[in-house]
């Protein structure tokens, strides 16, 4: 960065905004790396404890319901005590969700590994608000830049996570993943000590009001679009690679080449956030969620032509790709959509709408895995990835003809 970058955060009303934005960025690879864990470790640990092989990846369902539920209550936490407030007491739920989840593996419980799933899904949804926050501390026509920034630390979580895996899951013989799931809450308590050092302003008297009702703000063509490509693209990738690592061990790869697609995978969803703020800044954030949804097409054409290891990586790497463009780029159409008094309440509900959304195909995913196997999830991809590639275009052929008049 620049020194005359490094002057845009550090003088008038975004004083800190380089330490905030490194901060953000270092709490969203502690914490990054929790949902990482959750991916690697639940469907197998859900397949194990299960009473019937069709509920394996229920626990995944639930972290994403945990993740819909708790973005308007974080929201709130944000709005009314400042987003550090929320940020805290998410963390607290990841060393929650550590310590629950290893004592439901001692003890043999698939309930109670379940239930350890809520706060899991808080904790990993008020790490997804980082993104949004770090626009607070920066200039408009800098947010999207700022927004990879944050998001570029997750590059880091793809490999604490899955190393984390692959170092402690047999420490503790004969409970597989105990030892993961302690370690992991001892990152999650790292991650909010990094977080006590975010200095962002407290909310003012307009924020907390709310600003335009939210009936006003979803009936607006944009919003819609911006959700819509946010949902499809987050939906997608969780849907594929929730029933990933499954797929992978049930056609004979091992937990170690799991691990290894998981990393990649996850790196693949953060290493372009280095340079996707640039691409929305350049070519507009419409253009880069065409690309994005674009790659995830091809990532289960990829995934369609066959079950080895090759064909498991290449197609997860695609799909980390084509996520980070098309939920990046959704989140900076939702920036268009608010104005800066109702910015916590309608990012919180666009996250609300997004994650609720992915809870279907989570759990679906197991299902459709379990009944008719791998291809017939990635042939399901198809039909939101179809919706979404047609609203996005018939909302830039209103502006263009818009701007034209």
């Amino acid at each position: 960065m620049s020194h005359a970058d490094t002057n845009l955060y550090e003088h008038g009303p975004y004083a800190h905004g380089t330490a905030n934005v490194l901060r953000l960025a270092t709490a969203q690879a502690l914490a990054g790396a929790n949902a990482v864990v959750v991916y690697a470790t639940g469907a197998i640990v859900g397949n194990t404890l299960a009473p019937s092989p069709a509920l394996a990846t229920l626990p995944l369902s639930i972290f994403v319901v945990g993740m819909a539920v708790c973005t308007i209550p974080a929201g709130a936490i944000a709005r009314r005590h400042g987003r550090r407030a929320a940020f805290l007491a998410g963390t607290g739920c990841g060393v929650l969700v550590g310590l629950l989840s290893a004592l439901a593996v001692l003890l043999g419980s698939f309930w109670l590994f379940c239930a350890s799933m809520i706060p899991g899904g808080a904790y990993a949804a008020v790490v997804l608000s980082f993104r949004f926050a770090a626009t607070d501390c920066v200039e408009p026509e800098r947010r999207p830049r700022a927004m990879s920034a944050v998001m570029a630390g997750g590059v880091f979580a793809g490999v604490i996570g899955p190393q984390l895996v692959t170092l402690t899951m047999d420490v503790w013989p004969p409970h597989l993943f105990l030892a993961t799931f302690l370690a992991q809450a001892a990152v999650a308590a790292l991650s909010a000590l990094v977080l006590v050092g975010v200095r962002l302003p407290m909310p003012t008297a307009a924020e907390v009001a709310g600003g335009r009702p939210l009936s006003a703000i979803v009936r607006q063509p944009r919003f819609v679009t911006a959700v819509l490509c946010g949902v499809v693209s987050y939906l997608l990738m969780n849907f594929i690679m929730t029933a990933a690592p499954l797929a992978m061990r049930l056609c004979g790869l091992s937990q170690e080449a799991s691990n290894l697609g998981l990393q990649w995978h996850v790196i693949a969803m953060y290493a372009p956030s280095f340079v996707t703020g640039r691409l929305v800044e350049r070519f507009g954030a419409s253009r880069i969620v065409f690309a994005g949804l674009g790659l995830i097409a091809a990532s289960a054409v990829v995934g369609l032509g066959g079950v080895d290891v090759a064909h498991f990586w290449v197609s997860l790497i695609l799909l980390g790709v084509g996520w980070n463009f098309g939920f990046l780029g959704a989140s900076a159409l939702v920036l268009e959509c608010h104005r800066p008094e109702e910015k916590t309440q309608v990012q919180s509900l666009n996250d609300f709408i997004v994650f609720g959304t992915m809870a279907v195909g989570s759990f679906a995913s197991g299902g459709l895995l379990a009944a008719f196997g791998w291809d017939s999830v990635l042939w399901v991809s198809f039909v939101p990835l179809a919706a979404a590639i047609a609203a996005l275009a018939v909302t830039a052929s209103s502006r263009a003809a818009s701007a034209a008049a």
